[in-house]
């Protein structure tokens, strides 16, 4: 399916497009960081400018696999790599524009050119012109021939999904990743429901997160100011429901930002006490706690949640805890490209060891929510059987169905929640995402 998005000065968003695109697959930056960070792309003097170059950066990385594959057909010697790594990078936003977005033939080849000659690749401008004209010719017609799961999933990454799942899964989960998400917005605890639901023309998912179509920006949405609402995908709004009733409780945020979680648990009346290892980051964490009036209900550490120590028992404990992030490839596809095994067996190690650091922190009878948004195994279920043989003193408490709106597809057979992203498909999708509910015994 193609975007439809208008655009100003056409060299200046293919520019800020280009800068992204480097940036994300050449120095392996997140691309939400990129984007928040790009002089070019901040510059843009149009909303619809900057929507238009986002489109391009994000639909280039989601189809990078077809992308380069269209580019090996297309060029006279397929088995060479293109360089240097900028001459790829405007290909490959060129491509973008003619097969996947509503953007005339001529205006896509035309400004790659321009791009090639302003960042003196002038000798490649022929080739340029030659590839693009080519794929503007016949790259629909191989598209709709292509693998699409496959070509768009690096090779590791969907062997890892066929030995945790089946290859049906790991195909439908790589088709699932190809859509754009939709925008989940949780309400402060207290709000009207049906009154948002209908003032915000939203549909109610079973797990009560608010499915809104609503495009542009977050700030400009009735509420945002008011504190009424915050963004949070539905998979990442339901572990923080599963403690039953915390008011008055202490519960600790192990790895806290960007804060939906913290809101959450806060909102229902704990007294959290936010952990994050960036202090940067927790201050926009703490301006949005202002923005929602929680900020009495929070107490924010820069701390590394596998060292912290806390005066007194915690009576409950979140770990949200650091992951590949492989559940969350709609939204951001540039995990695919930035991340490797060697990044995956890392983290595990992190995850082993906050955990067990919050198996000292927890009171006696306390409850522990493990969740990641990974699709693997390894920083999922596995995760939590090696914990619970080395940990005796705890023991799994199952998540219902009915504690997550009935969402029956979503409970293991021993009672953890594992969401794939086509669940939901019908109405939108949802982020991959692994929790388990333990209690200290």
């Amino acid at each position: 399916m193609k975007a439809h998005l208008k655009e100003g000065d056409p060299i200046a968003t293919r520019r800020a497009a280009l800068q992204i695109v480097s940036t994300v697959l050449d120095k392996h930056q997140p691309l939400d960081q990129t984007l928040e960070q790009s002089q070019a792309f901040n510059d843009l003097p149009e909303t619809r400018d900057r929507a238009f170059t986002r489109m391009i950066a994000t639909t280039t990385i989601r189809r990078l696999g077809q992308i380069d594959d269209l580019i090996r057909r297309a060029s006279s010697n397929p088995n060479r790599e293109v360089s240097p790594p900028l001459l790829k990078q405007i290909l490959r936003i060129g491509i973008t524009q003619l097969v996947f977005m509503d953007v005339p033939d001529y205006a896509a080849v035309n400004t790659s050119v321009d791009l090639a000659d302003e960042n003196r690749l002038s000798k490649t401008k022929g080739f340029v012109n030659a590839v693009l004209r080519r794929i503007a010719a016949d790259g629909r017609d191989w598209t709709a021939k292509q693998d699409i799961p496959r070509l768009n999933t690096p090779e590791w990454m969907l062997r890892k999904w066929v030995e945790d799942y089946n290859l049906k899964t790991a195909i439908e989960i790589g088709q699932a990743n190809m859509a754009e998400p939709p925008l989940d917005l949780t309400l402060k605890a207290g709000e009207d429901v049906e009154y948002w639901q209908s003032h915000l023309q939203a549909e109610l998912l079973p797990t009560g997160s608010l499915r809104v179509q609503k495009s542009g920006r977050i700030e400009d949405i009735t509420g945002y100011s008011s504190g009424a609402w915050w963004v949070q995908d539905a998979s990442a709004a339901i572990p923080a429901k599963l403690f039953g009733d915390i008011t008055g409780k202490t519960v600790a945020d192990l790895c806290a930002a960007p804060g939906g979680k913290t809101a959450q648990l806060a909102a229902q009346g704990a007294h959290v006490i936010a952990l994050d290892r960036s202090a940067r980051r927790l201050v926009r964490f703490r301006e949005n706690m202002e923005r929602l009036g929680l900020q009495d209900n929070v107490t924010t550490e820069a701390a590394d949640a596998a060292v912290w120590r806390y005066l007194s028992g915690l009576d409950a404990i979140l770990l949200d805890a650091p992951c590949t992030a492989s559940g969350t490839l709609r939204k951001s596809p540039d995990v695919a490209w930035i991340k490797d095994e060697n990044d995956l067996k890392s983290l595990i190690d992190t995850q082993k060891r906050i955990l067990e650091n919050a198996a000292v922190l927890l009171n006696d009878k306390g409850i522990l929510i493990y969740c990641t948004c990974s699709l693997f195994k390894e920083e999922g279920e596995y995760q939590i059987q090696k914990f619970l043989e080395n940990n005796k003193n705890f023991s799994r408490v199952p998540i219902t169905p009915s504690e997550i709106g009935g969402f029956s597809d979503a409970v293991t057979s021993q009672g953890d929640v594992r969401i794939l992203p086509y669940h939901m498909t019908a109405l939108g999708g949802m982020d991959g995402f692994y929790i388990a509910r333990l209690r200290k015994n």
